[in-house]
């Protein structure tokens, strides 16, 4: 049986981390969690140590110092699920934003049909957003057009930060030189994936904001993927991308 790690950052999550754990490890594909806590003041490490000892070896945590960046955070636990022989991985929000059930369809699309990262996508079937302003909403469409017309990338949803990956992606991309940390950091691994020639799938999703908590979201996130991707195409011209696939 495949070894599935789905990785949580957390910051701040203490009203929905017990919630999302219990929701993920209730699946019977056997997915085990390994949350990225970055010290959360609101005692969110606290509670996961809690669960620990009930896991069955099924929930991990790491925590860090303090508020290092997202990207940081899932690179923290690539690195880990490569150390302890993952076969696949999984990005996913604390928030209930990516709903833990959509998790089997992005592994179906990874284990049974043959690709080797899995996103799900807002996008590739209309506008599949609840809750969210209308100018939140036309502000992460057009982003992805953005990319798509700078980039080339041909992803729907070059945004989107609910994925599976292969191990052998994150084993054959350069986790140690990946630039971005924010909202361009779920940029720069698609296109790092599409540029090595692995095989992508869109997988339609309904995306729910978060009812609980905070959102993490800044316009100083917004401007690192609008300048972001325009360094990692300028930088795409002078980097061979060894094909894998």
């Amino acid at each position: 049986m495949s070894k599935k790690l789905v990785i949580i950052p957390t910051y701040n999550e203490r009203e929905n981390i017990a919630e999302i754990i219990q929701a993920v490890l209730s699946l019977e594909a056997g997915f085990e969690i390994l949350i990225v806590d970055d010290n959360s003041p609101d005692g969110t490490g606290d509670i996961v140590k809690e669960m620990i000892s009930s896991s069955k070896d099924s929930l991990h945590l790491i925590e860090r110092e303090g508020k290092l960046g997202l990207g940081t955070a899932y690179i923290t636990g690539f690195k880990y699920a490569i150390e302890n022989g993952y076969n696949y991985v999984f990005e996913m929000d604390a928030d209930f934003s990516h709903n833990p059930t959509d998790l089997v369809k992005l592994l179906a699309a990874c284990e049974n049909e043959g690709f080797d990262m899995s996103i799900g996508s807002r996008y590739v079937k209309g506008v599949n957003v609840v809750n969210w302003p209308m100018g939140r909403v036309l502000m992460s469409y057009f982003a992805s057009f953005y990319v798509r017309m700078v980039m080339g990338l041909p992803i729907a949803d070059a945004t989107a930060g609910f994925k599976c990956y292969s191990i052998r992606v994150l084993e054959n991309i350069d986790l140690d030189n990946i630039r971005f940390i924010g909202y361009a950091f779920q940029i720069e691994m698609k296109f790092r994936a599409w540029k090595h020639g692995f095989k992508i799938k869109e997988v339609p999703i309904i995306f729910t904001d978060r009812t609980k908590g905070e959102s993490k979201m800044s316009s100083g996130i917004f401007k690192e993927a609008i300048f972001g991707v325009i360094e990692l195409k300028v930088r795409s011209w002078f980097k061979k991308y060894k094909q894998v696939a």
